[in-house]
Order: structure tokens, then sequence, then C-alpha cells
């Protein structure tokens, strides 16, 4: 019988992909539960791998013309109000605050004190403040479009809560943009939307599938929800960003009115969208091993970490000089328009623990330097994106000068190896019982990795995907723009003629 390999995070995929999950984000120092329930601390290296992606988003943003503002945290009641829609669909999950002091309490402790005249809401979503702003701003065509992003955060009260995936407090962008005529702002919805799929596919080598939400997915109050969804290595659908067109919805609500044209007054058109901290938790299950973390390069906080390999003092004063010299040359490298980043590990522990850390970070290149490295000129090289056991040798300034080219290399390997397995568990699917079988697991006590993206007709029916929902667990990802493209059918559920296929899969 063969050895079981072992392996840096115990459980494996295979044997409790949950469990898993959590354990990839401790061992790589990305976030930890916080004091307050539902609410994480994001530790440097997962908010330097934030700021990657903040800034990335940002500069493709500001060349489709927007900038960046900010608005309140707070929310007044009667600003959600107007929306009917948006403050049922976030009604359960607003924070609200109805005092503004604290005073001693009869047995010594604190309780609130001075009570609003209106609550306030801890913003959930920015629409209608926002929109307040924008109606008082917007008086005639001239005024328009208003193109403005916000990096925040937001609350959204959560009972079951898993760090970057889903909780209570989280950071985000959103979009928030106003338009003179309808075109101008379904436009924008589309722009964006291909934006976050090129951010994903290019920056995060995760591939998606983009569509439209179906009526009982789509945002509250929006007239178009348009989306990018990503599979993860347990076959479950992330969305991954949303794009939203609001029609006058919104515009309506908060008053957002002009003068065309024509001289007529006209409600303006609005649309909204974002991607939050969420996009942490897809990276992880995209491309983490069961050695931990792996970080696609043009998102890494760090690019390369070098590992001084000394047994004696005598040793060790020889190679650390060396080691520095060598940071110093990689940081001199250009990779994507900034300098390498660069980590000198010379913490006094075992080599092999050293290693292996940075393994579970996921930075995608190590580099080993023994006095024997030194001593030919070489250095030893592990790419996070194989096995550890394919280290090689090469010479110092070989590696050097190729770093840029290796990283691209680790970046397309990502890409196409989460290509392939998403492709793999892709699948179109006519009858009842094989999509009944292809989202069952064959061990319900062991749930994991099993189904994918299910390509199936649909009736349009709100009933079809409620039976479907209630009984597999199984929701609508997205309706493709191309549906119809391989013709007409049946719907999976229930027989009836179908316009085309959508894409079905259970999700987070």
């Amino acid at each position: 019988m063969a050895k079981k390999q072992k392996t840096a995070i115990s459980p494996t995929r295979a044997e409790d992909y949950p469990e898993w999950y959590q354990q990839v984000v401790r061992s790589a120092e990305l976030a930890e539960t916080s004091a307050v329930r539902g609410c994480m601390v994001i530790r440097p290296w997962g908010y330097a791998i934030w700021e990657n992606i903040r800034d990335a988003l940002d500069r493709k943003f500001k060349a489709t013309g927007h900038v960046n503002a900010y608005f309140p945290l707070f929310i007044p009641l009667s600003f959600l109000e107007k929306e009917a829609e948006h403050v049922e669909g976030f009604a359960k999950e607003c924070a609200v605050v109805t005092h503004h002091r604290l005073e001693a309490g009869p047995d010594g402790g604190l309780v609130p004190a001075g009570e609003l005249e209106e609550p306030l809401v801890v913003r959930p979503t920015s629409e209608t403040i926002i929109g307040a702003t924008y109606a008082k701003w917007v008086q005639s065509y001239r005024d328009l479009p208003i193109l403005i992003n916000q990096w925040a955060n937001v609350v959204r009260w959560e009972m079951r809560t898993r760090l970057f995936l889903r909780t209570t407090e989280f950071l985000w962008q959103e979009g928030h943009t106003a338009h003179e005529t309808r075109d101008e702002a379904w436009e924008e919805t589309l722009t964006i939307l291909e934006v976050y799929k090129r951010f994903a596919e290019e920056y995060m080598a995760v591939p998606v599938l983009t569509g439209e939400k179906t009526a009982g997915e789509r945002f509250p109050g929006a007239s178009n929800t348009f989306c990018i969804e990503a599979m993860m290595q347990d076959c479950k659908a992330l969305q991954a960003g949303t794009s939203h067109f609001l029609g006058q919805n919104f515009a309506k609500a908060s008053g957002i009115q002009f003068q065309s044209r024509d001289g007529e007054v006209e409600h303006a058109w609005t649309t909204s969208w974002g991607v939050s901290t969420r996009l942490i938790g897809g990276l992880i299950m995209v491309h983490a091993d069961d050695n931990g973390m792996v970080i696609p390069p043009r998102l890494a906080p760090s690019h390369v970490a070098i590992l001084p390999i000394f047994r004696s003092d005598e040793e060790r004063d020889a190679v650390l000089p060396y080691c520095e010299a060598l940071a110093a040359q990689l940081r001199e490298v250009s990779y994507r328009g900034r300098p390498l980043g660069v980590e000198l590990d010379t913490r006094d522990m075992n080599a092999g623990e050293k290693g292996w850390s940075w393994v579970k970070k996921g930075i995608p290149v190590t580099v080993e330097v023994g006095p024997r490295d030194m001593a030919e000129g070489t250095v030893y090289v592990g790419r996070r994106d194989v096995e550890r056991n394919e280290r090689y040798g090469q010479p110092r300034d070989l590696f050097v000068a190729g770093v840029p080219e290796l990283l691209e290399e680790i970046q397309a390997a990502l890409f196409d190896r989460a290509k392939a397995f998403m492709d793999e568990h892709t699948r179109a699917i006519d009858e009842w019982e094989a999509f009944v079988a292809f989202f069952t697991p064959e061990n319900e006590e062991k749930p994991e990795s099993h189904g994918g993206f299910a390509l199936s007709h649909w009736c349009e029916s709100e009933a079809c995907e409620k039976r479907i929902n209630d009984d597999l667990k199984v929701t609508i990802r997205c309706i493709p723009g191309d549906r119809g493209a391989d013709g007409t059918g049946m719907c999976v559920a229930c027989g009836k003629p179908s316009p085309g296929r959508v894409v079905f899969a259970k999700s987070y």
C-alpha cells in the first residue's frame, strides 16, 4: 500500500472542504475572526492582496472615465423607504443606529441615551444616500453623466458567517452612475461587466461566465442585474461581481431630475456595480491546494521569498550578505510596471519550516541559497504552482533576468488549470434524471466536490426555478448573453418549450 503523502493543510480538500478553506485562511495569515461576532480582522498579508485588487480595479475604472468620491456611512431610514423593493430586499440585513450617546446606567454600566429623531441605517449599499446627493447636483442634461465610484465598507447582518465569503462587515467598491439616456446607462452596465470579467481572468487567473440574473436573483430595485460567476474547486459557483441597470427606479425615488435638451423635465437613468473582499475567498477556493494558499503573481503582495540556508554562524555570515545583494538585485527588476516584491527571510528557524511557511502563504516563487549555491553562483527555485519536489537549480543571473517571464508563466498556468477544471465540470444536461444525478453527492455525509455548471433549458417560469432550488438547492446563476445560440429546447424541470439554455449550479 502506498504511503499517504503528508500535506501542510489538514484536513485536505477531499476530506473536509469547508474546514480546509478555514485552515488555508489561518495558515496563510490572511484573516481571523474578531471580538465582534461575524466580523473579521484582515491581516497584513490578506490586506495587501486586497490593496492590489483595489489598485488594479481603480486603474481600470479611471481608464473608463470614473472618479472616486466618498459618501456617508449612515443612511436615514426614510431614504431606504423611498424604494419599496430595495428596502424589502435589505430590511433583514440592516444594522440600525437609534441613539447618539451613552450614559452611566443604574448598575454602573453604560446605556444608550439621546434617541435620534430618525433611525440611521449603517450602509448596506449606497444607492439611496448617493441618489439624494445626485438629486442636488443634477439640474440639466449638461450635468450628466456622473461617473463615480467609492471604496468603502458596508454592513449586512449575517447569522452564518465565513471569512471573506460572508461577514457582517466587509470591504468593497460601489460604483454609482447617472445618465441622460437609457442607452448610455445600459452601455455603462455592460462596460463594467466586461471590466469585471477581464479583471477576474487577467489578474485573478479565474475564468468566469457572464450573463443576466433572473428576476428572482436580481438586485432589489434594479431593472436588470448582470454578473460574473466563477467555479470553485468544490464545483460550486461564486458570484464574484455584479453590475446593475437600475433604469429610472432609484432616480424617481430620489428625485434625480434634469431639464432635457428639448426643455422637458426627465428622470435620470442610473446604474450601480460592485465587487468586494469576497474576491479573496474566490482566489482561495479556485487556486489554493492542500499545502495552502496559491496567489496569482499579478495580485501577490510579494513575488519572491529568499530563504538563506546555513548550519553555522560562519556560514550565516557569508550567506546573508549574498542574499541581501540578491534581494537588492531583484528589486531593481520591474514586473508589470512596479518593482518586484522581495521578502528576505532571516528568521531564526528551521530552514524547512521557513520554506513551508511561504508555501502556505502562497508566494509565487521561493529561492533557497546556501553555501554551495553561493559558491557556484546558482539559486534553488521553487514555483508555487507546481509541487514542492519540483524545485530546480539555476544560475543566479539567469534567474534574476527571467523572473518576470517566470511570473507570467505561473499566472498563465493558474488560469489554464482553473479553466480546464471549469470546462471539465460544465455539462449540457437535458433530462431531469441526469440533472438530479449531477447535483446529488454520492456520499450525503461528505458532499464535497460534486456537480458544477449545468447548461440546461428553462421555460422562464418562476415555478420551475423555485422547484429546482427547493428540491436540489440549485439556482440559476446567470442567463448567458448568447442564450439560444444552440437552439431552443424543452425545460429540464417541466418539459415545456425553452428559448435556450441557462447556467444552473449550487452556490455560495
